[in-house]
């Protein structure tokens, strides 16, 4: 075999070792494709990223319900009464000290300052609490206006939460947690 020969066989070897090597690769990632792609957040989880919430129904010591990402959101306009309640809490007390605020510092403390949601042009600023509904001990939904605090209580393992959505007494570690949430208008809370 000349040495011509042999380089155009070298060569056309070559090329069918990178050819099978590049369609092994478009194999391997049309396979793995689906797998990746149905990882990310569906379109409906995707349209309720963000939503409005019309709180000007919600007379002081009631709260409203919405569901949010999947998760029960609490709502709550507190009356003077439950405020000074929270506010009298030293923070020795608490089991957990983090406020659990997304809106905030992470280490900020649990104070009901830095848990209730500022309404603009409101005096009594601190009356409104929103919160992710979710018992952070099992994922059970807590009971409103329940519980030795007067706040939640969650039945299934008896979490007792304060006016402020704090851990108070049970097996829950942490504060209920407060999410993404601002006032759009006098009206209108937007969440996430």
């Amino acid at each position: 075999m000349s040495h011509a020969e042999e380089e155009h066989e070298s060569s056309r070897r070559d090329f069918l070792y990178y050819a099978t090597g590049g369609a092994g690769a478009v194999a391997v990632g049309a396979a793995v494709w689906p797998l990746v792609n149905q990882m990310n957040p569906s379109a409906d989880v995707l349209a309720l990223s963000s939503i409005r919430v019309d709180v000007s129904s919600v007379e002081p010591g009631t709260q409203l319900t919405v569901k949010w990402l999947g998760k029960p959101v609490f709502i709550r306009r507190r009356r003077e009464d439950e405020i000074v309640e929270a506010r009298a809490v030293e923070m020795s007390e608490l089991p957990d000290p983090l406020a659990r605020n997304a809106n905030i510092a992470a280490a900020s403390d649990a104070s009901d300052v830095n848990r209730a949601l500022v309404q603009p042009g409101n005096d009594n600023a601190e009356e409104w609490l929103v919160m992710i509904g979710v018992c952070t001990h099992l994922g059970c939904v807590p009971l409103g206006d329940a519980g030795d605090f007067g706040g939640w209580f969650c039945p299934c393992h008896g979490s007792h939460y304060d006016t402020a959505g704090r851990i108070r007494r049970g097996p829950a570690p942490e504060n209920l947690p407060v999410p993404v949430a601002a006032f759009v208008d006098e009206t209108t809370i937007q969440l996430g």
